[in-house]
């Protein structure tokens, strides 16, 4: 079954805007698990305008599921703090700086050596790797030869097309990068732009993804329907029939 990973990064913007300390970002990562979620994610960037380093290990301390850290490994202190804090799993992501969201994926052969080394960085500190890339074939080639663990799919393109209506345009590019991961042993892992209206449909013929990584509409979510009972609803929509 597809695992459910919570980005509570939302949180961090909600208390960063205010002032002190609420909501409390720790306790969101404790309640995440604790409410069902098989992990946490958090997307650390230089400025901190939402998840803080110190967050990050605090969160460490804490966590019991799986800790997944995404970020831009071309920022050396977001290299340092993965180094230090060993989270089960990092998404390498190719943000550019004051970036709002990430809005692509990474092209893995113009960048291959360098993804090439810092996939070995990471795995030698024995973390498993996560490759951020756009549904292409050659962009899952390239990223297999770096000896990445996993591709997370960039699902921006599927929600858009699925809200518009279009749900079997939407799916087909990602069907067949999810194919090829496959037929070339790598783990898969989506997100962007999930939400309780698509994501069953990506699952239902995607049964393969091994998580997804959901943060922005689980929150929205929460805001109407409570933070207990939407992860437990986006957790319903994991399970294929």
């Amino acid at each position: 079954m597809t695992k459910l990973s919570v980005n509570i990064n939302k949180f961090g913007t909600l208390r960063n805007s205010r002032g002190g300390n609420r909501p409390d970002v720790l306790k969101a990562a404790i309640d995440a698990q604790r409410f069902g979620a098989d992990g946490v994610t958090v997307h650390p960037r230089p400025d901190e305008r939402h998840i803080r380093y110190n967050d990050v290990r605090d969160i460490r301390k804490i966590i019991t599921t799986e800790f997944n850290i995404e970020g831009n490994c071309r920022e050396q202190s977001f290299i340092d703090l993965v180094l230090e804090v060993k989270p089960q799993q990092v998404t390498l992501v190719p943000d550019t700086l004051g970036q709002i969201t990430s809005d692509h994926g990474w092209d893995t052969y113009t960048h291959k050596d360098y993804l090439t080394k810092m996939v070995k960085l990471f795995k030698d500190a024995g973390i498993r790797t996560s490759i951020f890339v756009n549904p292409m074939i050659d962009m899952i080639e390239g990223a297999a030869q770096t000896g990445t663990d996993r591709i997370e799919l960039y699902t921006e393109g599927y929600a858009r097309l699925f809200a518009a209506g279009k749900r079997e345009q939407a799916i087909e590019n990602y069907l067949d990068a999810a194919t090829r991961a496959k037929e070339l042993g790598l783990g898969i892992n989506a997100g962007h732009d999930l939400d309780l209206e698509n994501l069953n449909y990506l699952i239902s013929t995607i049964p393969w993804i091994d998580e997804v990584s959901i943060g922005h509409a689980l929150i929205c979510d929460a805001l109407y329907l409570g933070y207990e009972n939407v992860i437990q609803l986006y957790k319903r929509e994991l399970v294929v029939e």
